[in-house]
């Protein structure tokens, strides 16, 4: 099975001097396609930073890094396109944008990667029916539960057809009913897309639905 995500020796420093801070130290990661692994480790551990760097939200300052079969370093298009056509985030937070509705938040991703408007909302209305919302459409989020925002999260990160999702702690701000439930969506949805989901999380109840587990401590893969 071919590597969706292939890191090598990923390194990434915050702040200068004697206040440098090492957040991921020396670190190979190759996540497979249609894989569903979840990163674990305590808080401060890097997780998160480690996502950013594989989603191309960070740049390393040594390693490389492959996604798809293209490395990155050596691109020649902006790190945005690469996001876009390649990669889908879901947040802690959410990150909707609360003054549109449902339709609309999952539809201004594909209108940032330029797809045509007629098939943007039809691609929008399906998948907000697929993850359970045909009745929320227009609704905005503050109009939705926390599990409901969730499912526009994927939704949304699902809008450009992603080789792999990143997932932050999406089910942190959810109650143990919702996050099985979102749980059980991410199930379906991977299947149904065949999509690389990673997902960084503290939750040891979500362990049981990956197919593989990797630890985290101190900016590195320790198991």
């Amino acid at each position: 099975m071919a590597a969706i995500v292939e890191g090598t020796n990923l390194t990434k420093r915050f702040g200068t001097g004697d206040a440098t801070v090492v957040a991921i130290d020396s670190v190979d990661i190759a996540i497979q396609e249609s894989e569903l692994v979840m990163i674990m480790g305590d808080s401060g551990c890097g997780k998160t930073t480690l996502i950013s760097l594989l989603g191309c939200i960070l740049t390393p300052d040594e390693g490389e890094l492959r996604i798809d079969s293209e490395t990155i370093h050596q691109a020649t298009r902006d790190m945005s396109q690469i996001r876009r056509e390649k990669i889908g985030f879901v947040f802690q937070l959410f990150h909707l944008l609360p003054y549109l509705t449902a339709l609309e938040n999952v539809i201004v991703a594909m209108d940032i990667a330029r797809t045509n408007a007629e098939e943007a909302e039809d691609r929008a209305q399906e998948l907000l029916m697929q993850v359970g919302l045909a009745e929320r459409l227009h609704h905005r989020p503050a109009q939705l539960s926390g599990g409901e925002k969730q499912r526009v999260s994927f939704a949304r990160a699902l809008a450009n057809r992603p080789k792999i999702i990143f997932a932050d702690e999406p089910t942190a701000n959810l109650d143990s009913r919702q996050s099985d439930n979102l749980m059980s969506l991410i199930q379906e949805l991977r299947q149904e897309h065949q999509t690389t989901i990673a997902i960084v999380t503290h939750h040891e109840g979500l362990k049981a639905n990956a197919d593989r587990v990797i630890l985290m401590k101190d900016g590195r893969i320790v198991a």
